[in-house]
């Protein structure tokens, strides 16, 4: 895990902490729904970060970051395949596939699995039909990386034929994780 990834994470356990200290009320009336409606700007999403932040390009950030992601298919699914097939050449069956389990971008976890198999794209059968999710380990930059330029599916190994170096950026976690909120280790 970077250490862009270990920040934003940490500023995400933060952001939870004061969203779910700002969620606690003494409300002695037993009231529960808000007394006023509010509206909030979407300003990001990285469910699977492949998808923005190797995808698309720099210009396309603000129209994925703005759209649900019921309209992935139909805004940035081109794209998507474009760069699959155009700059990592590779098979449009690859490109296919990829779009097909890349989009909707979100995270999808399936709590009726053992989650002992949680992981990044684990719910998928081809991968494992796990719980899903993303655990703190898991390196989603390599895995991204494989998915582009491997053939993690079987389904294009002669594409994958001499891209093997380009499936890891060598990078691994430079803290440990720890067993209790928020888990990032603590930086000196």
């Amino acid at each position: 895990m970077t250490t862009r990834m270990i920040r934003a994470a940490r500023m995400l356990s933060a952001l939870l902490l004061v969203a779910g200290l700002g969620a606690c009320d003494n409300d002695d009336a037993g009231m529960t729904d808000p007394d006023v409606t509010q509206s909030f700007d979407q300003v990001q999403r990285l469910g699977n970060p492949l998808v923005s932040e190797v995808f698309l390009a720099k210009r396309s950030h603000p129209q994925h970051g703005a759209i649900g992601p019921d309209q992935d298919a139909a805004m940035i699914g081109d794209e998507l395949k474009s760069f699959v097939t155009g700059v990592a050449g590779r098979s449009q069956t690859l490109a296919n596939t990829l779009a097909s389990v890349l989009l909707p971008d979100m995270l999808i976890v399936q709590t009726d699995k053992a989650v002992a198999s949680a992981g990044w794209l684990t719910w998928l059968p081809q991968l494992g039909n796990g719980w899903g999710g993303r655990k703190l380990p898991d390196d989603v930059v390599d895995l991204g990386l494989l998915a582009i330029f491997g053939d993690p599916f079987g389904i294009d190994p002669s594409g994958a034929v001499g891209k093997a170096g380009l499936t890891t950026d060598n990078v691994a976690s430079d803290s440990p994780f720890v067993a209790t909120f928020p888990y990032l280790a603590i930086r000196n």
